[in-house]
């Protein structure tokens, strides 16, 4: 019999990138959040879909939803409480803001240790604010953790070691690997599970604490309830909390620095007949370059 599980699963608050407009970036080159909706990053949800179903197979285990963004990414783990999940943390600090993969993958990593004795970790391929797929991966050499990209399906699980079928160029391949480990999700896997309706009941007022507003009605139900409830008041944390090292968090840990993120917008123009001569070849490439199509 395969013993309970404990998982975390990554997730991210991203801005809805289908929306992106001129005030999309601060001057500091980071991504201007409070000027675009925000909303689950969608590889997470597969991610978090594959976590669930590993609860349902395995008898006592445990989801929890990882997170590190402003107070409002709160609602980041509500979501996975609606949709079946057990716990969520929220890391929240100003020291982490304007992190890039290396400083994210950082903080979360001291999170799981934190957390102890993780089984397995899974997060979504990528984030669509980035789609640079790193954070995964970093995770999981920081922790000394075995992993496994591209995943689609997670098959089974017995003996401390998980079955997982993932895509690759051409095709599908399966894979086995040992537990402890970190799994990074497709697109292409299973659709998360829409929210339960009684775990939205349970969980609606439930809130980290900086995002506990007094003076409006969600914070009063949250104040009051709480008091009887204590698992509507969900966990949040700070540098300080996790150990971090405030130079390897944040802006101050991030190497990598965005120049400008532009929107651009195809439009139908005069159509042209090409050859398949160089010169032709050349001449497209270098409008497509001028036209910032390609780049």
């Amino acid at each position: 019999m395969t013993k309970p599980l404990k998982i975390v699963v990554l997730a991210k608050q991203v801005p809805d990138t289908r929306n992106v407009g001129k005030d999309a970036m601060t001057p500091e080159g980071t991504v201007n959040r409070a000027a675009l909706p925000a909303i689950f990053n969608p590889e997470d949800l597969n991610a978090l879909e594959q976590a669930l179903r590993l609860k349902e197979q395995i008898q006592g285990s445990t989801v929890g939803v990882l997170t590190m963004g402003p107070p409002r990414a709160g609602e980041i783990i509500r979501q996975g409480l609606f949709r079946g999940a057990d716990t969520g943390w929220l890391l929240t600090d100003r020291l982490f803001a304007g992190a890039d993969t290396l400083a994210t993958s950082y903080a979360l990593a001291t999170a799981i240790k934190k957390i102890g004795d993780v089984d397995i970790v899974i997060g979504g391929r990528q984030a669509i604010d980035g789609d640079t797929a790193q954070v995964g991966p970093q995770v999981a050499q920081k922790l000394g953790l075995n992993q496994v990209t591209y995943a689609e399906e997670i098959l089974k699980i017995e003996n401390n070691i998980a079955t997982i079928r993932r895509h690759i160029d051409g095709g599908v391949e399966t894979v086995e690997v040992p537990l402890p480990c970190v799994i990074t999700v497709n697109g292409s896997a299973a659709p998360c599970r829409p929210c339960n309706a009684k775990l939205v009941m349970k969980y609606k007022y439930a809130m980290c604490p900086l995002e506990v507003d007094a003076n409006s009605e969600c914070g009063m139900r949250n104040v009051e309830l709480s008091k009887t409830r204590p698992y509507l008041t969900l966990n949040q944390w700070s540098v300080a909390d996790v150990d971090g090292d405030p130079n390897q968090c944040g802006l101050s840990g991030s190497p990598t620095k965005v120049k400008t993120v532009q929107n651009i917008v195809f439009q139908a123009k005069e159509s042209k007949t090409l050859t398949a001569s160089d010169a032709d070849v050349e001449g497209l490439i270098k409008e497509l370059l001028e036209e910032k199509i390609i780049g």
